[in-house]
């Protein structure tokens, strides 16, 4: 069989056969093509100018046979590929995938009438991811631990994962062992959230029935006694303590800031230190730096380096994490950390008056209010991290509308042969 490319049999099939080619890939990572009437259909795990034979149901269609294949479809690393959903594109080649990559930026801004001068896209390697959302079920007497299915809310049990760093994958036995005691109620439908960190595993477990009175002491004893076995530095259910030897520490920049439980960090380090050096070559020559949605500091203390930094976010745990880490990073320029919903309140044009250089990293939601009121200040230069270009382009409007350029932006490829993509926007006056 040819690489990469699948057949499913024919006898489990529901819709109708069609034969098509696919013109290119949509923004969820699904080949777009027009069936024998014209209607759009989206048929995963295929690539541009393939032929292919699908089942196709609506607009939505399932594939059957790779019939002509792309030049640019390669073997696919991993053995769950097609079935598992956490993957939709290991299938491209690297060089296609990181243009369709930057490309969804470009329509993103585009929609907003928007043009820019693209960097090089930065990819996070193979092995480099130390986050993950790992489900819990339980078939028989088996405790199985993966990633939902494609489309599905059945489980592939993952015994492998290239994009996952290789202490994590090796710790997957001992997580099954830890998972155990959380599935202790019928109804509790557990996710590990996983994080690797110097100092051991940091696990958050989180879909646990409560209404029946949690979970008993004897399965928290057994969930402790899993996790001392699997040598883990901390679990806790819900940000609630079951289980801690060690502190979970990490190090950002010059800081070594020790984690809250279920706090936020970036799945890979290589694209953390990514964004953090285009945001600090961003800034240079600022007088004062303004670090909105900081979290626990991920490029506070990078920007501390520069100039002195405003660093504000929603939550009190984070902001209570960097205060700490900053008796670790001494002969940096001051930081002044502020526990702040910016959504709500957000940072003031009066407040900004004496800030020259404002970083904001927000969430999917992206950072209208605060942006609204950047636009107002007489701030001169912004850096926008953005994990969504469509909130981006949308936040990006109201600045250049006040006057801003959006100079340059580099597409981050964080979730490896994911459709997600992140960026570093910088804007100027």
């Amino acid at each position: 069989m040819l690489p990469g490319v699948l057949k499913f049999p024919l006898e489990s099939l529901l819709g109708d056969i069609v034969d098509i080619v696919v013109t290119r890939v949509g923004a969820q990572g699904d080949g777009l093509a027009l069936d024998p009437s014209g209607r759009p259909l989206f048929v995963p795990l295929t690539l541009p100018d393939e032929r292919v034979r699908a089942d196709a149901t609506g607009e939505r269609a399932e594939l059957v046979e790779v019939l002509a294949p792309s030049a640019d479809r390669v073997t696919p690393p991993c053995p769950h590929f097609g079935a598992c959903g956490g993957c939709a594109l290991q299938h491209w080649a690297h060089p296609p995938y990181l243009d369709w990559k930057a490309e969804q930026i470009r329509l993103a801004l585009s929609r907003e009438r928007l043009e820019t001068a693209f960097l090089p896209t930065f990819a996070s390697p193979p092995g480099s991811r130390r986050r993950l959302a790992l489900h819990a079920r339980r078939v028989g007497r088996e405790v199985q631990l993966g990633f939902k299915e494609r489309r599905s809310w059945a489980l592939v049990n993952i015994e492998v994962c290239p994009i996952t760093d290789p202490r994590l994958v090796a710790a997957l036995p001992a997580l099954r062992l830890l998972a155990a005691p959380f599935l202790e109620h019928p109804k509790s439908a557990p996710t590990l959230h996983v994080t690797w960190t110097p100092t051991g595993l940091d696990v958050d477990v989180t879909g646990v029935e409560r209404k029946s009175g949690g979970l008993s002491a004897d399965a928290r004893m057994r969930a402790a006694e899993a996790a001392s076995a699997g040598d883990m530095a901390r679990v806790t259910l819900a940000g609630e303590p079951v289980y801690q030897v060690r502190q979970p520490a990490v190090k950002l920049g010059p800081a070594i800031v020790a984690l809250p439980a279920g706090a936020f960090l970036q799945a890979t380090p290589q694209a953390e230190t990514a964004m953090a050096d285009a945001a600090v070559e961003a800034v240079q020559g600022a007088h004062r730096i303004a670090d909105l949605y900081c979290g626990v500091g991920t490029f506070t203390f990078r920007l501390a380096a520069v100039a002195p930094v405003l660093a504000a976010d929603a939550s009190a745990p984070a902001i209570a994490a960097l205060r700490a880490a900053m008796a670790t990073a001494p002969g940096l320029k001051p930081i002044t950390p502020e526990a702040r919903d910016l959504a709500r309140r957000p940072v003031l044009t009066n407040e900004l008056a004496k800030i020259d250089a404002v970083v904001f990293d927000p969430p999917r939601a992206g950072a209208l209010e605060q942006v609204a009121e950047i636009a107002r200040s007489k701030v001169s230069r912004v850096v926008g991290v953005s994990c969504n270009p469509q909130t981006f382009a949308r936040d990006a409007r109201v600045l250049v509308d006040a006057g801003f350029v959006l100079e340059t932006v580099k597409p981050i490829d964080q979730f490896l042969w994911s459709p997600h993509v992140e960026l570093v926007g910088v804007f100027s006056r």
